[in-house]
């Protein structure tokens, strides 16, 4: 992989690239053209090695870069395209070595010493984090998976529903509570702080909570952890929660007039980063949660930062599953989501398993949109959205079912008017059970449409 300071590739003229792979929206096509440049590269193209360093720098998911808005640039030519002192800006905005004011007049200086359609099509779209020419880290690396190029896969801990493990509730556990919020992980470095979706996306909005973690997160490192068990580049995992849900959403990813003041950080965990980044991080959850607890104090003047509170039951006792039915029935009480159950000797896993449970009023599942049903004609839908149809795999079963309840009148018109936007996204759904079909396929009792989990088609949050 290049180095960012290698001024040999200076001059380079790169966005041929982006421009063929924006000229067919077929996805063969577009690995064909990525499959091209793994090729030229390995010839020695200094224009192929520019492209794929770009690529890296734009869709590696622990490269965020702080700016919200890049401005264009038009009709330049003829600059000298300096690539080096283009790597060296990302690398200032993302140790957040310059911000503010200051990352501002560089980027504009920067545009000045690129042609407009380098800076257009590479240096603005690495910066705003999206080539917006239909590639995702996933077709990248489709093909550059084995390579240098590799894209890191951004992943997170996740529970399953402890309704369908009984044999998993005994033994020690931690209980906590679940919030209805927006998962959100924090990469903490000596020098920045960057605030990612559970997808691996750049949040933006949430300066007030970013500026705290700077401020106090990592402050109590050496207090906390004298053995340097944690190492001074972790990950904090944990949910933003606002007023409401909804209000949460709409400020999440808003591109201006951001209200997120008075929303909470509810830290539930930290993992080293070299053990995040590997999927893997053998810390038993109860040196985690320990280590999260001697940080309480720490925090306790900060409004927008807490540490999750909780208990430790033994499920093996009559006392323990009292305990865990009372917390539970509190959760439920407060009109929180439910309880988190977690294996107190358990490692962190990047995936989904039983290290974490979750014990819900009902069952919820994600599914992806693929398709929409209209209002019969009898019925009071005609014209616009009966139901979504969805499907999706969900503990090892796939589910595919239609769900129409839990939608407003006013957002059926929309969703109608607006489904070749919406095929694709993920849904959350709340249900009484998962039901099996006469074919072994499944489905789900009574099914009702709770909220959108991302932004983009395939996207949670």
């Amino acid at each position: 992989m290049l180095d960012h300071t290698d001024i040999s590739m200076d001059g380079v003229i790169v966005s041929q690239w982006i421009k063929d792979l924006e000229n067919n929206n077929s996805r063969i096509h577009k690995e064909g053209v990525i499959e091209k440049a793994l090729m030229a590269y390995k010839l020695g193209s200094h224009d192929a090695s520019v492209f794929l360093f770009n690529a890296y720098l734009a869709y590696n998911p622990y490269y965020v870069y702080n700016v919200k808005k890049v401005p264009t640039t038009e009709g330049l030519t003829g600059k000298p395209n300096p690539w080096s002192k283009f790597w060296g800006l990302c690398e200032a905005l993302r140790t957040r070595s310059i911000t503010g004011y200051a990352a501002r007049d560089a980027i504009l200086d920067m545009s000045k010493m690129f042609d407009s359609d380098e800076w257009n099509y590479l240096c603005r779209r690495v910066l705003i984090k999206d080539f917006k020419c239909g590639v995702s880290e996933k077709t990248l690396n489709k093909i550059l998976g084995k390579t240098e190029w590799a894209i890191p896969v951004f992943g997170c801990q996740l529970a399953k529903d402890s309704k369908n493990f009984p044999k998993k509730m005994k033994g020690v556990k931690r209980l906590e509570y679940k919030f209805d919020g927006v998962r959100a992980l924090a990469v903490v470095t000596p020098t920045s702080v960057s605030l990612l979706s559970r997808e691996g996306h750049p949040f933006d909005n949430f300066s007030e909570i970013v500026d705290a973690i700077m401020d106090k997160c990592r402050s109590c490192c050496d207090a906390m952890d004298p053995d340097n068990k944690f190492g001074r580049k972790f990950v904090l995992d944990g949910e933003i929660v606002g007023e409401n849900f909804q209000k949460l959403m709409r400020q999440t990813r808003r591109k201006k007039d951001v209200q997120t003041n008075g929303m909470i950080y509810h830290i539930f965990d930290i993992i080293p980063f070299d053990d995040f980044e590997a999927g893997f991080s053998k810390i038993p959850q109860s040196d985690r949660t320990e280590y999260l607890e001697k940080a309480r104090d720490h925090i306790a003047d900060v409004d927008c930062l807490q540490i999750s509170e909780g208990i430790n039951v033994n499920l093996n006792t009559t006392d323990g599953n009292v305990q865990m039915k009372e917390f539970y029935d509190n959760a439920v009480e407060m009109g929180l989501e439910g309880i988190m159950i977690k294996d107190v000797n358990a490692p962190y896993e990047c995936k989904k398993g039983t290290h974490w449970m979750k014990l819900k009023p009902a069952i919820t599942v994600d599914l992806e949109i693929v398709g929409f049903e209209e209002g019969t004609e009898e019925g009071k839908n005609q014209g616009r959205l009966g139901a979504f149809i969805c499907e999706g795999v969900d503990d090892g079963r796939t589910i595919r079912v239609n769900v129409g309840g839990g939608i407003s009148d006013d957002a059926r018109d929309e969703y109608w008017k607006d489904r070749d936007n919406l095929l694709g996204r993920v849904v959350e759904i709340k249900a009484d059970a998962v039901t099996q079909n006469q074919d072994g396929t499944y489905s789900l009792r009574f099914p009702r449409f709770v909220r959108f989990r991302g932004f983009e088609a395939h996207e949670k949050l």
